[in-house]
């Protein structure tokens, strides 16, 4: 029977530790033990946690001294695992039942697979019921660089990551995550595992992701957003060298897309009025993609900024209302013909 090594960061999540352990605990079919790391948190995370200890020995706790941050509490859980699979999941989230033993099916008949995930429904009130454990379900393997292509078709990353299982020993020889990535270190290490291997990816419900106010992917939209999202590809991509075939090819495609999508940015930061927002988002877009001076939308936008965001309205407006759209009495587009 497989071992696997859960580890369970936690800060601030004292309401919602339980449900989680239980959710680890609850899984069918391999050898499991959970690390519940506790990241210094001002709440009742220490009752609770003991308490689930004292339940049942497969459960440890560990608390920081003082607050380390995620990427700290991720690599200190890393150093922690022993099992052959380990799986790092929020104190927030949940596992769906079987979740375990099907990804560590697909791993232990596959040993050159270094990661493996499925499906996630996300919710603000996870229920098992919501993901019966299948009769039968399907299961591939893609190359490490076929999942490269897989990422970088959209830029950003694919992988739920209460479903990622990764072979620990493969972890332990590439390294832990990096502190200069807080939003998109689990992008660069999915990548960064693609290069030692391949990828199982299972077509059924592996977790549930909590929705709530304070996740924390909540602080990182726009440019920050897109500059975190470069760098894991950047990181990623030198880690893995020629291990990676297509790896320039994928990267080209990258940076199209992050340089169109901070042209978005400040097309629609033109609309606000928002004009050093605009300045920003354009230059990042030609820093990652100098050809996007050519490209209609940044032509059509070059000529609404040389009109002024007041004057670029009204001929909207006028061309709206020929068409027979409706405007309320700031200029704003409140119907369109029907």
């Amino acid at each position: 029977m497989s071992t696997v090594s859960v580890i369970i960061p936690c800060y601030k999540y004292a309401h919602y530790l339980r449900g989680c352990v239980e959710s680890v605990l609850r899984q069918d079919g391999v050898d499991v033990r959970a690390l519940i790391l506790d990241d210094c948190s001002p709440d009742d995370t220490p009752a609770v946690a003991r308490q689930l200890m004292a339940e049942d020995s497969r459960v440890e706790y560990r608390r920081n001294v003082t607050n380390r941050g995620h990427i700290e509490t991720y690599n200190v859980g890393i150093e922690w695992c022993s099992g052959d699979y380990y799986l790092l999941l929020s104190a927030d989230d949940m596992l769906a039942p079987g979740a375990l033993a099907r990804a560590a099916g697909v791993m232990d008949g596959h040993p050159e697979v270094c990661l493996t995930y499925g499906a996630e429904i996300k919710t603000a009130e996870p229920r098992f019921e919501l993901a019966p454990a299948p009769e039968d379900y399907y299961a591939r393997v893609v190359s490490g660089n076929e999942f490269w292509g897989m990422s970088s078709q959209f830029a950003m990353n694919i992988v739920p990551t209460p479903t990622a299982l990764v072979r620990t020993s493969v972890q332990k020889k590439i390294g832990w995550y990096r502190k200069d990535l807080p939003h998109s270190g689990d992008l660069e290490m999915w990548l960064r595992l693609a290069g030692q291997g391949s990828v199982g990816i299972i077509d059924v419900v592996q977790g549930f992701y909590r929705c709530h106010g304070q996740n924390m992917s909540g602080g990182y939209t726009g440019l920050r957003d897109l500059r975190q999202r470069k760098d894991a590809f950047d990181a990623a991509g030198a880690a893995c060298g020629a291990r990676v075939p297509d790896l320039r090819q994928y990267m080209s495609h990258v940076n199209r897309l992050l340089a169109e999508e901070a042209f978005w940015a400040g097309n629609r930061a033109f609309e606000r009025g928002a004009q050093a927002e605009i300045d920003e988002c354009l230059a990042y877009a030609l820093e990652l993609c100098p050809a996007l001076r050519s490209w209609r939308p940044w032509r059509r936008l070059r000529v609404k900024r040389i009109l002024g965001s007041r004057a670029w309205r009204a001929v909207r407006r006028l061309a709206d209302r020929a068409r027979g759209g409706r405007w309320d009495e700031r200029g704003v587009a409140v119907a369109a013909a029907r």
